[in-house]
């Protein structure tokens, strides 16, 4: 098993989801824990990097406090929870297994606060990630209590003829330089209050607006996709849901991972690629996996250890869910 990365929950095989069985609480309620040293400290970090790298800029991001999948029956028994927050996955039998297809639908339920890029690198990218996640485990009986948790978002994307698009990252970015990584980003919030300053963004704004929030956690896959391999919004296929992975690398840090169809082949999207695109800067190569290759990859593979967290975390979730 990879340190670097473990699943949080993952879909039934064939069984991923689309946006309309996503559904959204947003609340304060699950927006990051606090007391007055993680406070100082936070904007300890934030005024030394901000005097490092001047042109950074802080900005709101949605906070993954809990996702559960649950199993809605067609009768009298209702809804059956099947996996819940933040449990090491195990295999093994559940009531669920001996439900057809005909006899339920699954739901993907999250609870969503806010958060931002500055406490991100306050908490889950601090060198007191480990003590923060000890004292929300005494504390709070949550070891990410504490932590930012910012909900990412990443896809394998698949081109017409079967690969799955890689992007090598360039040496400047400030994670997993160098190394493979799929396309990804994060959904904003911005984009659901778009009228107002990421400063001003609160849970009060976006209450009310839930299948919005649903709406750019989903199209924000394909914008992150457009952004950074070049091709056309209009030529993907609607995300559909596997799971989520959680990288240890930054505290256990969460990311939704998604399948999306390409119409294009390989070569089109290589060509695609190398005219370049608003985010050309994060990365400097691409590459192209067979799928079989992807449902053959493990950590025993020469080709894992030159993958950031989160393509591993989305490897592990398309060969459980095999979306295709």
């Amino acid at each position: 098993m990879d340190p670097e990365v473990s699943l949080m929950l993952h879909c039934e095989p064939l069984q991923a989801l689309g946006e309309h069985q996503t559904h959204i609480e947003i609340s304060d309620r699950f927006n990051r824990q606090s007391f007055p040293e993680i406070e100082q400290h936070i904007e300890a970090v934030w005024s030394d990097r901000a005097t490092q790298e001047p042109w950074l800029f802080n900005g709101a991001k949605f906070r993954l406090h809990s996702a559960m999948l649950s199993v809605m029956e067609n009768g009298p028994m209702g809804e059956q929870a099947v996996q819940n927050k933040g449990d090491q996955l195990e295999s093994g039998d559940t009531s669920s297994d001996r439900l057809t297809k005909d006899e339920q639908s699954c739901v993907l339920n999250l609870q969503l606060g806010l958060t931002c890029y500055k406490d991100y690198l306050g908490t889950n990218w601090s060198r007191e990630a480990a003590n923060l996640q000890s004292h929300g485990r005494n504390e709070r009986a949550d070891p990410q209590a504490f932590l930012a948790q910012p909900l990412g978002v990443g896809a394998v994307m698949a081109t017409a003829d079967g690969d799955v698009v890689l992007l090598r990252r360039s040496q400047k970015v400030a994670e997993a330089a160098g190394l493979l990584d799929i396309p990804g980003g994060h959904p904003e919030p911005k984009m659901v209050c778009p009228e107002v300053s990421e400063e001003a963004i609160c849970v009060e704004l976006l209450q009310g607006k839930e299948r919005a929030v649903v709406s750019e956690i989903f199209s924000s896959v394909c914008a992150e996709i457009s952004d950074e391999v070049n091709v056309p919004v209009s030529s993907l296929s609607k995300p559909l849901f596997m799971g989520i992975a959680l990288n240890h690398t930054s505290a256990g840090r969460p990311s939704a991972e998604f399948y999306v169809r390409c119409t294009l082949t390989s070569e089109e999207v290589r060509d695609f690629y190398r005219r370049g695109g608003p985010e050309a800067h994060e990365s400097t190569d691409i590459l192209f996996l067979s799928r079989a290759k992807m449902l053959q990859l493990s950590d025993r593979s020469p080709l894992w250890s030159e993958m950031c967290p989160s393509a591993k975390g989305a490897v592990l979730l398309y060969q459980r869910v095999m979306p295709e």
